[in-house]
């Protein structure tokens, strides 16, 4: 007889949190990227602003477009969930290093990615070879 195995992605709070660690993961790299460029390239910290909303934005849309592709379903609802979770990481992170507050803006840019990457990842193409 056969076993079937199921896949990671059939648990919804496995899923997230795999989209999340990815997420802040992927933030992380970007920023780094981006301190390198704005360092050596530019030379001035007037866009540092504009690098961190990039590689929250890039980071936040990319977790939770896999996580929607590999998921098929809920794509707004996981995606929103995503962003508040990432938002609330990066909120408890800022408490404890800068002693300030993050403020709504940063809640609402990671709430629209999330839910526009969770629904671009639902309509996306299947994966090859991807069996549940």
């Amino acid at each position: 007889m056969r076993r079937h195995r199921k896949s990671v992605w059939t648990n919804s709070i496995t899923s997230l949190t795999i989209s999340v660690l990815a997420g802040i993961f992927l933030i992380f790299i970007t920023a780094l990227l981006l301190a390198v460029v704005m360092y050596c390239i530019l030379g001035d910290m007037k866009v540092s602003t504009i690098f961190s909303i990039i590689s929250m934005v890039i980071g936040t849309y990319s977790s939770t477009y896999f996580c929607g592709k590999f998921r098929r379903k809920h794509g707004l609802a996981e995606g929103i969930i995503c962003g508040v979770i990432i938002y609330t990481l990066i909120a408890i992170c800022g408490v404890i290093f800068l002693g300030e507050f993050t403020g709504v803006k940063k809640l609402l840019l990671l709430t629209i990615s999330g839910a526009v990457g969770g629904v671009t990842g639902v309509n996306s193409k299947r994966p090859k070879n991807f069996t549940e």
